[in-house]
């Protein structure tokens, strides 16, 4: 599948469209906690990839994997942990929260390629960082002196999720260097594997309704399985900015949905933190681009 630079962009925006219902479903959720909505999760995204994949690539996807390499390994279990914490961080605090430390990733991923791959960083990603934590420390601090429950956990939790992230991208570039050249897809497949695996003995016994398998269902196959695809799609067209900045309105667009489908509305400290976050990111992302044209 080839698209167009105008087409690619609207599939992109679509992506983030269904990235984003993960928290407004976690919201709906009657009896299934913590890892057992993740195994369910899991599960469904690696039947939908078990699907999707043949018919996408055919039958000799499989055998085309790197299975001896350790970068296709490494990039599963990083597919696992951010699979993994993301929704057990849904279940411990809001999804404004959770959303906002995700938008981390790209900064993230700067300084572990600095450290691993001796990239050097620009002076405005320093800055860009430096603004961003000042947000999540802003966002962190004002919520923790207010008492709030689970706000420390659910975002130690949510923070694994941009950490893993950073070391997938760093392993993709390390691997690519070395000829190794990894395809993202399978490895998707992979991590949603493992954390079924994983997350099983935890979820039991199971309390799920069907309702709850029924939600879990379209987040495997809708939020993750189909947008993945996508993603790789639109990332053979697009420019890695615009690839970082469209991936943020994921946070837009779930933090709405959760406050028109949950009621789920966003402190002002937060509004604040992330703003502060998103607002690093953007100008971090749209400078760099400027230079690089």
């Amino acid at each position: 599948m080839k698209l167009r630079h105008g087409q690619a962009v609207w599939v992109m925006v679509a992506v983030t469209l269904m990235w984003s219902i993960a928290g407004v479903v976690a919201r709906q959720l009657e009896h299934a906690r913590s890892f057992e909505v993740t195994f369910w999760r899991s599960f469904f995204t690696a039947a939908s990839l078990l699907v999707i994949l043949p018919a996408w690539q055919g039958r000799q996807v499989f055998r085309n994997m790197h299975w001896r390499s350790p970068y296709f390994w490494l990039s599963g279990v990083c597919w696992s942990v951010m699979f993994t914490a993301f929704m057990v961080a849904l279940t411990l605090t809001t999804v404004a929260n959770v959303l906002i430390t995700l938008a981390l990733g790209p900064l993230f991923t700067a300084l572990v390629s600095r450290v691993f791959t001796g990239h050097r960083l620009a002076p405005r990603t320093w800055v860009a960082i430096a603004v961003a934590g000042v947000g999540i420390v802003w966002m962190f601090g004002s919520q923790v002196s207010l008492g709030t429950p689970g706000v420390l956990a659910g975002m130690l939790v949510a923070l694994c999720v941009p950490c893993a992230g950073a070391v997938q991208w760093t392993v993709t570039q390390r691997s690519q260097a070395r000829g190794d050249k990894l395809d993202l897809v399978p490895c998707v497949l992979v991590g949603a594997l493992i954390s079924t695996a994983v997350s099983l003995p935890l979820a039991l016994p199971f309390g799920a309704s069907g309702a709850d398998v029924a939600w879990l269902a379209l987040l495997g196959l809708v939020q993750l399985a189909i947008p993945c695809v996508l993603s790789v799609v639109c990332a053979r067209v697009l420019k890695a900015p615009e690839v970082s900045l469209l991936a943020l309105l994921e946070v837009i667009f779930g933090i709405a949905l959760a406050w028109a489908g949950a009621n789920e509305q966003p402190g002002p400290n937060v509004l604040v933190g992330g703003a502060l976050v998103l607002g690093a990111l953007v100008v971090n992302e749209l400078i760099g681009w400027k230079q690089r044209g």
